[in-house]
């Protein structure tokens, strides 16, 4: 009970927060204690996969991005009653689909497997590869497009930054590569 409080406080902080270290602080928190409620769970790898790949990757990098970028807090507060109608049905249908999914009865019929036949990491990988392929295939293409458009997006074009055609390089003899320019040599005082 009390991992889920503080799972809960941690992702009020993470949509509260007004600064992004804190709000980026925050999600840390919350997904290490996600992480101890999957241990307590008993499914140690996927713990273990939340704190290696989530915290120890995902997080530190977008700790070091959101510190290195001068974010402006003014502007990004500008658009927030401009996009509160989308968020806000985005945010109703995400609470719809979870009270759907809740109130399934699909899940109730299914049997849990005996702890010492398999692994439940062995099982995760079964299920991942055989039964839920499809799906593990589309979120890898969604996160490939997810990555191309982040790429996309944070590419701008510097004035000061140099730049030179590659047809341009290629046709450059080795003659006009190099310049020998003839100096005067110093005398040693």
């Amino acid at each position: 009970m009390a991992f889920a409080l503080v799972l809960v406080g941690a992702s009020v902080g993470v949509i509260t927060a007004r600064n992004p270290v804190h709000a980026a602080l925050f999600l840390v928190l919350a997904f290490f204690t996600g992480s101890g409620i999957w241990m307590m769970l008993e499914a140690e790898f996927l713990a273990i996969a939340l704190v290696l790949v989530y915290v120890g990757a995902v997080m530190v990098l977008f700790l070091f991005v959101v510190m290195m970028l001068n974010i402006d807090a003014e502007r990004l507060r500008d658009g927030f009653w401009k996009h509160l109608p989308v968020g806000g049905g985005v945010a109703l249908l995400m609470v719809l689909e979870m009270w759907l999914v809740v109130s399934s009865r699909q899940f109730s019929s299914m049997n849990a497997g005996s702890p010492d036949k398999v692994s439940n990491t062995r099982q995760l990988g079964r299920l991942l590869y055989t039964d839920y392929v499809f799906s593990f295939e589309l979120a890898a293409v969604i996160l490939l497009v997810a990555i191309v458009t982040a790429i996309a997006l944070t590419l701008r074009r510097r004035k000061d930054s140099k730049h030179i055609d590659p047809a341009d390089q290629v046709k450059v003899k080795a003659a006009d590569r190099l310049r020998i320019v003839s100096m005067a040599a110093e005398k040693d005082r």
